[in-house]
């Protein structure tokens, strides 16, 4: 059973824009908060953080490396949620994952503990090209 779906990765050239979502299947959510992230990892890099959003609550977080470029946006009603990258550089090149947290509320620290996410797409390929 598939429960988190990303989509909308691609190639661009640097200074560009992509625009990823991900999908939350009906159900998975519980609780009053649900946290959604975006997590990225290249080939012999550690995972990093990319931002957190929640469900049910507003707050929104940013890792330093991608705030003022991207932004995430969500649809409760769809369970979906988005990230616009925007002025994209050769290093954002990676494999970005879709993750979500149940039942918990999102928390600045919590960028650096993927571990905690217990449901995870396959990932969506995003290259920057200079």
């Amino acid at each position: 059973q598939v429960h988190v779906t990303e989509s909308g990765g691609g190639s661009v050239q640097a200074g560009g824009s992509l625009r990823l979502s991900c999908a939350a299947s009906t159900g998975l959510f519980r609780g009053t908060y649900n946290c959604m992230g975006w997590f990225r990892q290249t080939p012999g890099k550690e995972r990093e953080g990319v931002v957190l959003i929640e469900f049910g609550g507003r707050s929104t977080y940013y890792a330093s490396s991608v705030r003022g470029r991207f932004t995430a946006s969500k649809d409760t009603a769809k369970n979906t949620a988005y990230l616009q990258m925007n002025n994209l550089k050769p290093e954002d090149t990676s494999m970005y994952y879709c993750a979500v947290l149940v039942d918990k509320v999102c928390l600045q620290e919590r960028l650096r503990m993927a571990d905690l996410f217990t449901y995870w797409g396959e990932g969506t390929q995003v290259t920057v090209f200079s």
